[in-house]
């Protein structure tokens, strides 16, 4: 049974910058697809960054060129790191993944990763 568990986030000026982090309980860096997600109150989940088993990434629109998502092997873990953040990146974060293959169109998709945590909130003012 995979958990997965984010940590990283605060409150933060405009401008500033925050590295989120997602530690899994059991091994699932190279092997799953994996991505973040944000979510504020009424408005549906949507996908900020996405990472394949080969290590491929991907962005949402907004966040390209600001944020970015990578892994380390060795500790199990998933980075988001967020440079340059905006008001509008205020949101609960959530780390997510999928055990089974996805395809590349649903990756920003919540409902094709079976695995969440509860989310780290990240305020931008």
């Amino acid at each position: 049974h995979v958990q997965l568990v984010e940590s990283g986030g605060g409150s933060v000026q405009v401008g500033g910058s925050l590295r989120l982090s997602c530690v899994a309980s059991v091994d699932t860096i190279g092997r799953y697809c994996m991505g973040w997600f944000r979510q504020i109150p009424d408005k549906e989940r949507e996908g900020v960054a996405g990472i394949e088993s080969d290590g491929s990434t991907s962005y949402a629109d907004s966040v390209k060129g600001r944020f970015t998502i990578s892994w380390d092997n060795a500790k199990n873990t998933v980075y988001l790191q967020m440079n340059s953040l905006k008001p509008e990146d205020t949101a609960m974060y959530y780390c997510a993944l999928a055990t089974s293959p996805i395809r590349v169109s649903d990756e920003f998709r919540p409902s094709a990763y079976n695995v969440w945590g509860r989310g780290t909130q990240v305020t931008v003012s």
